[in-house]
């Protein structure tokens, strides 16, 4: 699967909760997710925990730009969470544990991520999910939602939530 998407530190959670209603998006739901990031060559791995019975193995690979920028993923469902979370500390090593909040926004194709993050604060995150649609037109509305919700480039951020803990 392919995302365009873009990272920003969020400067006020309520002036970017009225721009999404204006901008016309649904909020979806609130969720609490822990994210265990294990040592990899290239790209990053996580385990996401939401709950006590959901968890999924994540794989992305993307570009650390302060810009939007394409990441490619895998998603596989964990039925088993405590014997997988086992055999891959042991065999990759942990690398970080990321705690959030999140609330989750739909707009179109693109997912907007309202997180509050254990340790770093406020961020908002953009997803356009490539599907059934061109490149040009996931542009065209990525950029809509970006200007709407008003992420400017002194926001951005580069990198994982990940990155920023270790």
């Amino acid at each position: 699967m392919k995302n365009l998407e873009v990272k920003a530190k969020c400067i006020s959670l309520e002036l970017t909760i009225q721009n999404l209603v204006k901008l016309g998006a649904k909020h979806e739901k609130k969720m609490y997710q822990i994210d265990t990031y294990f040592n990899v060559p290239e790209g990053r791995l996580k385990l996401r925990e939401e709950g006590l019975d959901f968890a999924s193995l994540i794989y992305y690979h993307r570009c650390d730009t302060a810009e939007s920028r394409y990441s490619d993923y895998h998603i596989c469902q964990i039925h088993d969470l405590d014997s997988f979370k086992l055999i891959l500390s042991n065999a990759l090593g942990k690398k970080v544990i990321v705690e959030k909040t999140r609330d989750l926004w739909w707009f179109g194709n693109t997912r907007v991520h309202l997180d509050h993050v254990s340790g770093l604060g406020d961020f908002i995150e953009l997803e356009t999910v490539l599907r059934n649609q061109t490149k040009t037109s996931a542009w065209l509305e990525h950029n809509h939602v970006k200007d709407t919700l008003k992420i400017v480039e002194e926001t951005l951020v580069p990198v994982s939530y990940s990155d920023l803990l270790v």
